[in-house]
């Protein structure tokens, strides 16, 4: 809770992985990979419940070992490869206040970034709270400016993505940013099925290493060089056997 705000965490994790099969609870230094997210959310001192999102009776089971709620399995028309992130997000949300439990703010966190510390959950919640509640979205700076980028068009001819010259030197062209989905955070009641959490209006910045977003084998063999090179990694609980 923050400021008398019941918050929700969100984390949505459908089983038909097409990239990697089983990618949601395949193994990372020695947990699977859900497990970061979910322990994020846990150690966060102002969300109040932690629930995951899920067509798989898989995937529910290790959340749940790891001290998540799953108190229902997402339909399977919300589960296919054309669902949209929002429609699971608003099942969830209907779903919990049909059985009496509403809450002020959600904060959506995809499982596919495993390095988001819990500290950096928290720093967000301040963030939008601090904004007057309204959608927040984590980004990261590019390491390569958009004043640079071209579309090849008819016969070869470039033309730049972003209409205005790039003659500036590198080092003084503006910071451009990318949205890095480790953390989207929302008012409950402004959720619709027309929201695009992408275009949520305030950021928080986040580190490179820290914003890895997992989606293919080379993206989990980085996350495993990362977490590895850490003096001091943020301990995965496990409430349950594990």
């Amino acid at each position: 809770m923050y400021q008398d705000k019941r918050i929700l965490a969100v984390i949505p994790a459908r089983g038909g992985s097409k990239g990697i099969p089983g990618k949601n609870i395949k193994t990372l230094c020695g947990h699977p990979l859900i497990a970061y997210t979910i322990s994020a959310a846990r150690k966060s001192v102002y969300i109040d419940d932690v629930v995951v999102s899920t067509d798989s009776d898989d995937i529910a089971e290790v959340a749940m070992r790891y001290g998540a709620e799953v108190p229902f399995l997402r339909p399977a028309e919300l589960s296919g490869d054309t669902a949209k992130s929002i429609d699971a997000l608003v099942h969830a949300r209907d779903t919990l206040a049909d059985a009496g439990r509403h809450y002020d703010s959600i904060v959506f966190m995809q499982p596919t970034s495993p390095l988001r510390h819990s500290s950096e959950v928290d720093e967000a919640i301040e963030v939008f709270y601090s904004h007057g509640a309204l959608g927040l979205a984590s980004v990261v700076e590019v390491t390569e400016s958009p004043l640079l980028t071209r579309s090849i068009g008819e016969g070869g001819v470039l033309h730049p993505v972003i209409p205005t010259g790039s003659t500036v030197r590198r080092q003084d062209m503006p910071k451009f940013y990318h949205v890095n989905g480790a953390i989207y955070i929302n008012s409950s009641i402004q959720l619709t099925p027309q929201t695009s959490l992408n275009d949520n209006p305030i950021a928080f910045i986040m580190e490179k290493d820290r914003s890895l977003d997992i989606d293919c084998l080379e993206d989990f063999m980085r996350a495993e060089q990362i977490l590895s090179s850490l003096d001091e990694p943020e301990p995965i609980e496990c409430p349950w056997a594990c």
